[in-house]
């Protein structure tokens, strides 16, 4: 029993560490997929409108109910000490190093990364991918590179939709619901917001794409060789599965990492 627990155990490591390096490996030929020609500009074009445009919906409405709900909880703590007055600074703040970047990038691994995910995944599993190596076609440039970069441009720009979306919001809450004082609003924001705190939003969200489509276009790209993954539909449901839940906690973690480094 002892013996069996610790080939487990092995095992299971064995698996993991295989498993990063093949994604290490995988995010270096990614990346060097962007500087290969010829450069397929048309797939360029459609991955941003199906990760940028096609996201607008959900992104709007989640930064709006954040920025609200950020209005009326911030007006609440803030009154108890009198301090209504910084409610636009406390909302800004909030969305721009935090909320803007984190929320954006889940929402894009949740609606655009399962799908990449799923694409690729039975790509794979019907022997497309195979097919484009047989024909001495790069799978990276012709299928994920054109992704991440569509990706590292539209994740930082919807961040900044949502970044907008969420003040207005907050607005709209603590202006015309609470009470507050339009012209307080509107200074608080302005004179605490400054160009660092801009920037790391921006580099967050710049990080946050990369992670977004590394992750979930590899789970799709070695669904074949994932312990346990199954054959057919359920392989494609589970990478698509794994692949939502780790770009998210990825995110969550390196949300922590770089506010500790950068802030």
């Amino acid at each position: 029993m002892r013996q069996n627990s610790i080939i487990r155990l092995g095992s299971t490591g064995l698996s993991a560490v295989t498993d990063l390096g093949r994604m290490g490996m995988y995010l270096l030929q990614m990346i060097q997929g962007c500087f290969r020609f010829p450069f397929r500009f048309s797939e360029f074009i459609r991955q941003m409108h199906f990760i940028g445009a096609g996201s607008l919906v959900v992104i709007f409405f989640t930064a709006a109910s954040t920025g609200m709900v950020l209005g009326l909880q911030g007006y609440y703590s803030l009154n108890k000490f009198g301090a209504e007055g910084m409610l636009g600074s406390a909302v800004a703040l909030t969305l721009i190093m935090e909320l803007g970047p984190v929320l954006t990038a889940i929402m894009v691994a949740g609606r655009a990364g399962s799908a990449m995910c799923a694409e690729l995944a039975i790509m794979r599993i019907s022997e497309q991918i195979d097919a484009l190596d047989c024909m001495a076609v790069d799978p990276f440039r012709y299928l994920i590179s054109p992704k991440l970069l569509a990706a590292i441009i539209s994740v930082p720009l919807l961040t900044v939709l949502f970044d907008v979306i969420g003040i207005a919001g907050g607005y709209v809450a603590g202006v015309h619901l609470m009470g507050v004082n339009p012209g307080s609003y509107i200074d608080g924001m302005q004179r605490s917001v400054t160009n660092h705190d801009i920037w790391l939003g921006t580099v967050k969200s710049f990080v946050f794409a990369l992670l977004v489509v590394w992750i979930c276009t590899g789970r799709g790209y070695f669904v074949h060789l994932i312990k346990g993954a199954g054959f057919g539909a359920r392989s494609v449901s589970k990478v698509t599965t794994q692949a939502v839940v780790y770009s998210s906690i990825s995110v969550l973690v390196f949300d922590y990492l770089l506010t500790a480094i950068l802030l």
